[in-house]
C-alpha cells in the first residue's frame, strides 16, 4: 500500500494517490489530468476509483475528464446529486482497492454531500483519514457556503458539523494520519495550520474546534469571524455538478498565439480581459493599456476567482515566454476556460508593434520614507485585515484588495494617495485595477510593508497574528 499527497500551494489544496496490489485511486484530483495519467502508467496500476469528498467550491476538480480517459467510476458521499453518470455511496459503504479497503463516512455540514474516506489496511487497521473539508488541520470546513443549496442556516449546518465529527470522527484512534483537502492559505477555513498531514490524536488536543464543551460552544466558535466566501465559489460549485469543457480542448483553444494585432483585435471585439500575468515589478515598467496584474508567482488562481469573480468571462493573456501553459492550466483549474489566446512572444511583442503603452508610477520604500507625511498624505493598506491589525503604517486606511469592489467607489480621483501590500504582489493588482477603471492620482510602493517597516516611517505596535486569530 502506498499513499501520496499531492498538494498544490497556489491553491492550498491536496489530493490524494493510492496504490495496492495493481489497483489505484485518487482522492479529489484537480483539473489537467495528464499528471494522474503518466503516473499510473508509470506505476504499471490500474486507477479503479476516483473519490470526491464534495463538490468543492474553491476549484473545479477533474473527476469528469479522468474518469472519461480510465473509464474509472466517481464516488460521492450519500446525498450528492452529480448530473453526470457517479457511485453515490451510502454512509459506511465499503470500498475495496487491492488488498486494501475504503469506508464512506458521510459527515455533512460543510456542504450536506461532505464525505471522509477511511483508509483501512491489509491487517484491518484504520490507517488513513481523508478528510476533505469537514476537518482541517487547526480548523473545520466552514459551514456558510451551502446554506442556499440547503435551506439552512450556517448556524445549523454547523450542527451538523458538529454532530459529524463528534459522533463518526473523534471515536477513530488516536493514532490514524489525517490527510486534508486544503491547508493555510484556503479559504475553506479560518485557521488552518501551515502542516499538511498530522495524526488525528494531535488534532484531539489542539484544535479548537474539537476541543469545545458542547454544541452551542462548537457553532458559536466555528461561525465566528467567517469572512464572505470569494464570489467565484459558487460557479465552480455549479461546474463540479454539472460538468466542464474537457481540459484538452481549454487549453488547445488557450494556447493560441496571437500576432499583436490579432490580439488587439480580438480585445476590442470581444471585451475580453486582459491578464498579464508577468511579476509586479516587470508590469510596472510597461504593460498594454486597461490590462490586469495577477502574477503566475503567487496565489495566481485564488486571486484570479476573487478579482475576476465571472469563470465565462473571456481572457487574453499576456505571460512571460514559456509560461503560457502554466497560465491556462491554473485558470482552469478555478473554472476560467473561456482563455482566447495569447500574446505570441509576450509584452515584448506589443512593444516592437509599436502599440499604445502604461505604466505605474511605482517608488521605492526609501523614496516614500522621504516624501510621506504621516497625518497629511493618504495611504492605502491593501493587505488583509488581520494583518493590518498585526501592525501597520501610521495614520494607514485598511482596504483590503478582497473587497476593492466595495471601496473603489469610495476613492476621491482628486486626492492623491500611496498605496501598498506586504510585498508588492497584490498592491500591484490593486493598481491595475485602478487604473483600469480611470484612477490614475496614486503612488504604488515597491517591496510594500516589509520593505518600508525597514526605513523610519512610524509604524503601529507589532501585535503576533495569530494572537488576533484566536482571540
Amino acid at each position: 500500500m502506498k499513499v501520496e499527497q499531492i498538494y498544490t500551494g497556489c491553491l492550498a489544496q491536496g489530493a490524494y494517490y493510492i496504490t495496492s496490489n495493481g489497483e489505484a485511486a485518487i482522492i479529489d484530483p484537480l483539473r489537467e489530468t495528464l499528471p494522474y495519467l503518466d503516473r499510473l502508467e508509470k506505476d504499471g496500476v490500474k486507477l479503479k476509483y476516483i473519490f470526491e469528498t464534495h463538490f468543492h467550491a474553491d476549484f473545479v476538480s477533474g473527476h469528469i475528464d479522468l474518469s472519461k480517459k480510465t473509464n474509472a467510476p466517481i464516488v460521492y458521499g450519500a446525498t450528492a446529486k452529480p448530473e453526470f453518470e457517479a457511485i453515490v455511496a451510502e454512509d459506511n459503504q465499503v470500498f475495496e482497492l487491492g488488498n486494501v479497503k475504503i469506508k464512506v463516512l458521510h459527515t455533512p455540514g460543510h456542504t450536506m454531500e461532505s464525505s471522509c474516506f477511511l483508509l483501512i489496511d491489509e491487517n484491518g487497521k484504520e490507517t488513513a483519514l481523508f478528510s476533505g473539508d469537514t476537518l482541517f488541520l487547526g480548523d473545520v470546513g466552514r459551514p456558510d457556503l451551502a446554506q442556499k443549496a440547503a435551506n439552512l442556516t450556517q448556524e445549523e449546518l454547523a450542527g451538523l458539523l458538529y454532530e459529524s465529527l463528534y459522533n463518526k470522527i473523534l471515536p477513530l484512534p488516536d493514532d490514524v494520519t489525517v490527510y486534508p483537502a486544503h491547508g493555510a492559505g484556503s479559504a475553506c477555513g479560518k485557521n488552518m495550520m501551515k502542516e499538511t498531514v498530522d495524526t488525528l490524536g494531535n488534532q484531539k488536543k489542539i484544535n479548537y474546534a474539537l476541543n469545545q464543551p458542547n454544541k452551542e460552544a462548537f457553532i458559536k466558535a466555528v461561525t465566528d469571524g467567517l469572512l464572505p466566501p470569494p464570489a467565484y465559489f459558487g460557479m465552480n460549485v455549479a461546474m463540479n455538478k454539472k460538468g466542464y469543457d474537457s481540459f484538452d480542448e481549454v487549453l488547445t483553444q488557450g494556447m493560441k498565439a496571437l500576432s499583436a494585432e490579432e490580439f488587439e483585435t480580438i480585445a476590442e471585439s470581444t471585451g475580453a480581459l486582459i491578464l498579464d500575468t508577468r511579476s509586479d515589478k516587470e508590469f510596472a515598467k510597461g504593460f498594454i493599456p486597461q490590462s490586469v496584474n495577477i502574477g503566475l508567482n503567487g496565489d495566481f488562481a485564488p486571486w484570479v476567482g476573487a478579482m475576476i469573480v465571472n469563470v465565462k468571462q473571456p481572457i487574453l493573456l499576456v505571460t512571460d515566454n514559456g509560461k503560457e501553459e502554466e497560465a491556462v492550466t491554473r485558470l482552469s483549474r478555478v473554472g476560467f476556460d473561456n482563455v482566447l489566446g495569447h500574446l505570441a512572444g509576450g509584452f515584448e511583442t506589443w512593444e516592437k508593434a509599436e502599440k499604445e503603452t502604461d505604466t505605474v508610477n511605482r517608488i521605492t520604500p526609501e523614496q516614500f520614507a522621504s516624501e510621506v507625511k504621516i497625518g497629511e498624505s493618504k495611504i492605502i493598506d491593501v493587505r488583509k485585515e488581520s494583518e493590518y491589525a498585526a501592525e501597520h503604517i501610521e495614520e494607514a486606511y485598511s482596504k483590503p484588495l478582497a473587497y476593492i469592489n466595495d471601496w473603489v467607489k469610495d476613492i476621491n480621483p482628486q486626492e492623491h494617495f500611496y498605496l501598498h501590500c506586504a510585498g508588492g504582489y497584490r498592491s500591484m493588482i490593486a493598481a491595475s485595477i485602478l487604473q483600469a477603471r480611470g484612477y490614475r492620482n496614486f503612488t504604488e510602493v515597491e517591496g510594500g510593508f516589509n520593505a518600508i517597516a525597514q526605513t523610519n516611517v512610524p509604524k503601529t505596535d507589532f501585535v503576533c497574528q495569530s494572537k488576533l486569530i484566536n482571540s
